[in-house]
C-alpha cells in the first residue's frame, strides 16, 4: 500500500499523491517514511524534501521548515514557505 502524501504552504497546496517513500531533515536529523511506519509528528529543519512517487519520478520540495506529520500511511507536510524544484545546488 502506497502513502498518501500531501504537502501544503502558508497560502496552498504544493503536491498531493501517493509516493513509496518520503525523506526530509528534521531538528534531530534526516527521517524516512516508508508505508506502514509508526505515527510520527516531527519539526522540520530548511532542507529539500524528496517524495519518491508511486508513478517513478522523484518530487524535490525546497521547504524553509514546518512540521511532518504521520499516521496510518498518510504523510503531512506543512510549511509556511514551500516549491517544487530541481536538485539542491552547493548554495543551498
Amino acid at each position: 500500500m502506497p502513502l498518501e502524501v500531501e504537502l501544503v504552504a502558508a497560502d496552498h497546496k504544493v503536491w498531493g499523491g501517493e509516493a513509496s517513500m518520503v525523506v526530509a531533515r528534521t531538528l534531530d536529523g534526516d527521517l524516512g517514511i516508508l508505508p506502514g511506519h509508526t505515527p510520527v509528528l516531527a519539526v522540520l529543519a530548511p532542507c529539500v524534501i524528496t517524495i519518491k512517487a508511486t508513478d517513478g519520478g522523484d518530487v524535490l520540495a525546497h521547504c524553509d521548515g514546518g512540521f511532518l506529520s504521520v499516521e496510518h500511511d498518510r504523510v503531512m507536510i506543512v510549511s509556511d514557505r514551500a516549491d517544487l524544484g530541481s536538485a539542491p545546488t552547493a548554495d543551498r
